[in-house]
């Protein structure tokens, strides 16, 4: 079993144990134990086999023996026993917004609730707005969550579903009676969220392949098993009461270029393309391109676009968008790749909610083959995360200039701030303080359910500012977690176009903000993209490959964005707008 399957099931255990009331201490044992399991310095299974696992902090000999058992042989009854001591329901209470264990063990004992209809139906009776600690506000944000959660359905975000799909891929795709396998359905298109997992591969027998599949030790349950397809349900490595559809369909090799296409999708891609086939005397399902006489021979996904009189069409393109206009007159664009990207602005130490030295971010994006890296911690108002004030900012710029000399002229550390956005648009420091940085990204992270003209014209006077670089995760969304604050984005847009302020791809999973549609709209309207991703600790920076992905959904090319430009010429534009400045 996968190191960060441990890690959840036993993070899981802890969370149930809280539900039950029961000793703090036991409760929190489990919770280290998983986040041990999550900081390993080494592979799980060869801490095993020499015995250092047993050293780490936060995994004492019970939950050593347990991991050992998980690792081993994929099954803990001990996870097993409890479990089906809550009702199956119950964990489901966890994906609403603001309930943690406390306040749902609160409702089990006053309300009997179990289950999300049951919250509902308690919350809509009015009854939670009594319990002692909730109140009618937390009540209202109760249904909201759910009316969210309903909304999302059973969706999960692109990290999760890369980290559930990966490992399978690579058994499929490494197996030897396997000729060619890929990856499928929306995550390939890079969809924000994801709903099943699909991978397709050819082989001559594909039997014993979806055999082996249908027996992995991560399987919960088998839905099908037929000759060509197998359809089985994965844990969610993030929501306990949540199973994820997994899909394995094998071809024959001549299948595999129309099986990949069709099998990608988007379903109104694949009806363009269809309808196209048709008008030219063709017929285009996933398993031939077929005419009067025979079939059309493709040996690869662009053979088949070909075919049919079409340039290539990237995955990530193909929602029939435009695409196929596009395609036709050879005007797709040559979109961006992450080996585009030079460095990286949006990232955050331990100077205040991050994780990582200042010297252990630059080493991480240097051993990336990044040329600089931004470092934005929070400004002095955002106290929760550590915010810097005055004084320690200029320590911070103090030990920013020493570590670009240890660094030499190869790598360069930028001085940065994620400048908080007040609530009447001004900035969280004075002018004098932001005219020392060599950047500034101005970001809103308070006062979230203002009025939508209120919000609108909050951030238009914040990206209107002179001294404002660029402008951090526009929306304020958490994808399957919280909407985006009411703004019309569109006159930001136009606001930061007139400004020449760049505007953020925040590349954390969790927000992927802005989106792909409004990245065509900005860059039509002349404003820069920079993708950032929010780093909080070096393995962060990796998420720099899921803004890549927006991008390339929102059609942009290497030279629509900031920091794929040379690093010179990186330096030139930053110290163009600090000269300019008032």
């Amino acid at each position: 079993m996968e190191t960060s399957r441990i890690a959840r099931l036993l993070d899981e255990m802890g969370t149930i144990l809280e539900i039950q009331g029961e000793n703090p201490f036991r409760c929190r044992a489990y919770h280290n134990a998983a986040q041990a399991l999550g900081n390993l310095p080494e592979d799980l299974s060869e801490m095993i086999a020499d015995g250092s696992l047993a050293e780490v902090p936060g995994i004492g000999e019970t939950m050593h023996a347990k991991i050992v058992q998980l690792a081993t042989t994929g099954r803990l009854p001990a996870y097993d026993k409890l479990r089906k001591s809550v009702p199956s329901g119950i964990l489901a209470l966890l994906r609403v917004p603001g309930l943690g264990p406390k306040k749902i063990k609160a409702l089990k004992d006053s309300l009997d609730v179990d289950s999300l209809a049951d919250l509902r139906a308690a919350a809509e009776a009015g009854q939670i707005a009594r319990i002692k600690g909730f109140g009618a506000k937390t009540e209202a944000n109760i249904l909201e969550g759910i009316s969210f959660l309903e909304k999302s359905g059973g969706r999960i975000l692109q990290h999760e579903a890369l980290a559930l799909v990966s490992p399978i891929f690579e058994l499929v795709r490494n197996h030897p009676k396997v000729k060619r396998a890929e990856i499928c359905g929306s995550l390939r298109r890079r969809a924000e969220t994801i709903g099943d997992l699909d991978i397709l591969f050819s082989a001559d027998d594909p039997a014993p392949v979806l055999k082996e599949f249908v027996g992995l030790p991560q399987v919960m349950k088998v839905l099908g098993h037929g000759t060509t397809k197998a359809s089985v349900m994965l844990h969610s490595l993030t929501r306990p009461d949540q199973l994820v559809q997994c899909d394995l369909r094998g071809v024959e090799d001549r299948q595999f270029p129309f099986a990949l296409h069709y099998f990608t999708g988007s379903k109104a891609h694949n009806i363009a393309m269809r309808k196209r086939a048709l008008a030219r005397g063709l017929s285009l399902n996933e398993y031939a391109l077929s005419g009067e006489a025979k079939d059309v021979p493709c040996e690869t996904e662009e053979d088949l676009f070909r075919a049919l009189g079409l340039a290539y069409i990237p995955p990530e393109l193909r929602e029939d968008a435009g695409e196929f206009a596009a395609a036709e007159e050879g005007a797709l664009p040559d979109l961006i790749a992450l080996e585009d990207l030079t460095g990286t602005f949006h990232c955050h130490t331990n100077w205040s909610d991050g994780e990582a030295t200042l010297e252990e971010m630059a080493e991480a994006a240097r051993s990336m083959g990044l040329s600089y890296l931004g470092i934005a911690d929070h400004s002095r108002s955002l106290r929760m995360a550590g915010g810097l004030t005055v004084e320690r900012v200029r320590d911070q710029w103090a030990k920013i200039d020493a570590l670009n000399e240890k660094l030499g002229p190869k790598f360069r550390v930028f001085k940065g701030t994620e400048c908080d956005i007040l609530a009447d648009g001004s900035l969280d420091f004075p002018d004098e303080v932001l005219d020392g940085f060599d950047y500034v990204v101005a970001s809103v992270h308070s006062r979230f359910g203002m009025p939508r003209g209120e919000m609108t014209a909050r951030i238009i006077r914040a990206v209107s500012n002179p001294r404002v670089t660029m402008l951090g995760h526009p929306t304020g969304r958490l994808l399957l977690s919280r909407d985006s604050y009411a703004v019309d984005l569109d006159a930001v847009i136009a606001a930061a176009a007139e400004a020449g302020t760049m505007i953020e791809i925040n590349a954390n999973p969790h927000r992927l903000d802005i989106d792909a549609a409004h990245c065509r709209r900005a860059r039509k309207a002349g404003v820069g993209i920079v993708i950032n991703p929010d780093a909080h600790s070096t393995a962060g920076l990796a998420d720099l490959a899921f803004g890549v992905g927006v991008a390339r959904r929102g059609w942009l090319s290497a030279d629509d964005v900031f920091n794929a430009a040379s690093p010179s010429a990186v330096v030139k534009d930053l110290d163009r707008r600090r000269k300019s400045l008032p």
